[in-house]
C-alpha cells in the first residue's frame, strides 16, 4: 500500500515463544482429552509451558519494544476508544498489539499461568496425580483441580475468540495478523524505528526461567 513501509515489528524470542505455546498447549490438550501421550508427558509440556510463560513475563518487562507491558497494555479510556474505532472501521493499524489486543495477551497468560499452575496441585482421584498433591491439603487438591478444569474451558473459550479476531482482522481489516508473527516484519504507515532487546538478553532471561521450573520440579513427586 502506499505510504507504508516494511518494517521489523516482533523480534525472534517473542516469534519463537507464541509458536512454541501454540504447540504446547495443543499438546497438553491432546495428552490430557485424547491420551495421546501418558499423563507424564502432560506434565512435562505442563514444565515446559511455565518455564515459557515465565520467560514471557519477564521478556514483557525487559524485551524489545513492542513485546513490552508498557507498550501495548492501555487503559479503559484508550480501549473503549479503539473498540469504537473498530466499529466503525476507522481504528488504526497498530504496529504491534492494540489497545484490546493487549489486554487479549495478558488474560492469555493469565488463564494459561492459573492452568499450569493449578495443574502441579490437580488430582483425577484415580491414578493421576500433580507432582504436588502428596504435600497439599485435601481442600487445596480439590479447589486447584476445579479451576483446572474449569481453566481448560476459559482457555479454549479465549483461543478461539483469539483465532475469530485474527480472521476477522483479516478478512474485515485486511489487516494481517498471522504474516508479521512468522517473518517478524509487517507494511506500517509512518512507521518510527523501534527499540529491540539483545537476543543474548533473552537466552539469559530463558535459561533463568528453565532454571527456576526445574529447581521447582525438584520439590515435586
Amino acid at each position: 500500500m502506499s505510504g507504508q513501509h516494511d518494517v521489523r515489528i516482533w523480534d525472534l524470542p517473542t516469534r519463537l515463544f507464541h509458536w512454541t505455546l501454540v504447540v504446547l498447549v495443543a499438546l497438553q490438550f491432546a495428552t490430557a482429552e485424547f491420551h495421546w501421550l501418558s499423563m507424564q508427558w502432560h506434565e512435562r509440556f505442563g514444565y515446559a509451558t511455565l518455564a515459557l510463560l515465565l520467560f514471557r513475563i519477564a521478556w514483557g518487562f525487559a524485551g524489545s519494544q513492542t513485546s513490552r507491558f508498557a507498550d501495548f497494555v492501555r487503559g479503559p479510556a484508550s480501549v473503549a476508544r479503539y473498540v469504537r474505532a473498530l466499529i466503525t472501521g476507522r481504528a488504526p493499524l497498530a504496529a504491534g498489539h492494540n489497545a484490546l489486543g493487549g489486554w487479549s495477551v495478558l488474560v492469555m497468560l493469565t488463564l494459561l499461568l492459573a492452568q499450569t499452575v493449578s495443574g502441579l496441585f490437580a488430582s483425577d482421584g484415580i491414578d493421576t496425580d500433580g507432582p504436588f498433591v502428596d504435600g497439599a491439603s485435601d481442600a487445596l487438591v480439590k479447589w486447584m483441580t476445579r479451576l483446572h478444569h474449569l481453566g481448560e474451558t476459559l482457555l479454549l473459550l479465549v483461543i478461539a475468540l483469539h483465532v475469530v479476531a485474527v480472521l476477522l482482522h483479516l478478512l474485515l481489516h485486511r489487516d494481517n495478523l498471522i504474516t508479521p508473527m512468522l517473518s517478524g516484519r509487517k507494511p506500517v504507515a509512518g512507521a518510527t524505528p523501534l527499540r529491540f532487546a539483545a537476543g543474548r538478553r533473552a537466552l539469559v532471561l530463558f535459561a533463568a526461567a528453565v532454571a527456576a521450573v526445574v529447581l521447582l520440579s525438584r520439590f515435586g513427586n
